[in-house]
C-alpha cells in the first residue's frame, strides 16, 4: 500500500508539472469541452503508465529499442509539436456550445491518441522513471506485485490530475468570451512552439 501511495503521489505531481501536454490539455478543454480535455489527459496518463511499466518491470528489450531510436522518435515528436503550435496559434475560437455538444467520439479518440503519441515521443523518460522508482524503494529485484502497485499508482495519480484540470477548465469555459479564448490560443501556441524548439534543441 505504501508503494501504491508513493506511485499515486508521483503520478499526480508529474502530471501537474507544467509542460506542453499540460498546455495542450488545458487549451483543448477550453476550446472543445470537458470530454475533449479528459480524453487528452487520459492519453497522457496511459503513456505515463506504459513508461512506468517499462521501468518498473525491467523490460530492457523495450527500453533498449526506444532509447536506441530516441533521436528519430524525438524528432517526430518535435515536428508534431511544431505543427500543433502553429495550428493552435492561428486557430480561431470555436462557437461555445453547451456542455456535451460538439464532443464527438472521433475527435475525442484523436485527442487521446495524439497526447498518447506525444508523451511516448520522449524515450529518455524511461530513465527518469527508473531513477525515481529506485528512490521510491522499488529496485530491479522487486516482485511483480510491488511493481504492479506502483505502476497502477502512477497511472491513477496522473489520471486524477487530468480529471481535476479538465473539470476545472470545463467549468471556466462557459464563463469566457470568444476574445479571451483567442488569447488562450495565442498563448498556448507560443508555449507549444517553445517546447517544440526546446525538444529539437535537445536533439541537435
Amino acid at each position: 500500500m505504501l508503494l501504491f501511495l508513493k506511485g499515486l503521489a508521483f503520478g499526480f505531481v508529474l502530471a501537474a508539472t507544467v509542460g506542453p501536454m499540460w498546455v495542450l490539455c488545458l487549451r483543448r478543454t477550453l476550446a472543445h469541452g470537458t470530454v475533449a480535455g479528459l480524453a487528452s489527459g487520459m492519453g497522457i496518463a496511459v503513456a505515463d503508465g506504459l513508461y512506468g511499466a517499462v521501468a518498473a518491470f525491467g523490460l530492457t528489450a523495450v527500453s533498449g529499442f526506444l532509447l536506441e531510436h530516441q533521436y528519430w522518435i524525438g524528432l517526430a515528436g518535435a515536428g508534431f509539436l511544431l505543427w500543433l503550435g502553429f495550428k493552435t496559434l492561428l486557430a480561431e475560437p470555436p462557437a461555445l456550445a453547451a456542455p456535451g455538444e460538439g464532443e464527438q467520439a472521433g475527435s475525442n479518440a484523436a485527442a487521446f491518441l495524439s497526447t498518447l503519441g506525444l508523451t511516448l515521443a520522449n524515450p529518455p523518460t524511461i530513465l527518469a522513471f527508473a531513477a525515481i522508482f529506485a528512490g521510491l524503494g522499488l529496485t530491479s529485484g522487486a516482485d511483480y506485485a510491488s511493481a504492479t502497485l506502483i505502476v497502477l499508482g502512477v497511472f491513477l495519480g496522473s489520471a486524477s490530475w487530468w480529471i481535476v484540470l479538465a473539470a476545472g477548465a470545463g467549468w471556466l469555459r462557459g464563463r469566457m468570451s470568444a476574445r479571451f479564448l483567442r488569447g488562450i490560443n495565442i498563448v498556448s501556441g507560443v508555449f507549444i512552439l517553445a517546447f517544440a524548439a526546446w525538444q529539437a534543441g535537445q536533439l541537435f
